[in-house]
């Protein structure tokens, strides 16, 4: 049985909370986060070596870090 990565939840809610509070919608960005972690999901089966991190999670931590460091998206 694979063993995941402990994560430090504190962290993880302050990023939801940041990610909550710098957008216009909370619905909105709910559907984003839940968009990215189906994506992440299906690109599990891809990549057998990450199962490491839940999907929403994956996804909140990236969404996160693209909040904090724009640079990262390269729009």
């Amino acid at each position: 049985m694979l063993k995941r990565n402990n994560i430090d939840t504190t962290q993880l809610m302050r990023r939801a909370e940041d990610l909550i509070d710098a957008a216009s919608n909370r619905y909105r960005i709910t559907v984003q986060v839940a968009n990215r972690a189906q994506r992440n999901r299906y690109q599990e089966f891809d990549n057998l070596d990450d199962h490491k991190m839940k999907p929403v999670i994956r996804a909140i931590m990236e969404m996160s870090d693209e909040l904090t460091q724009p640079e990262i998206i390269g729009e």
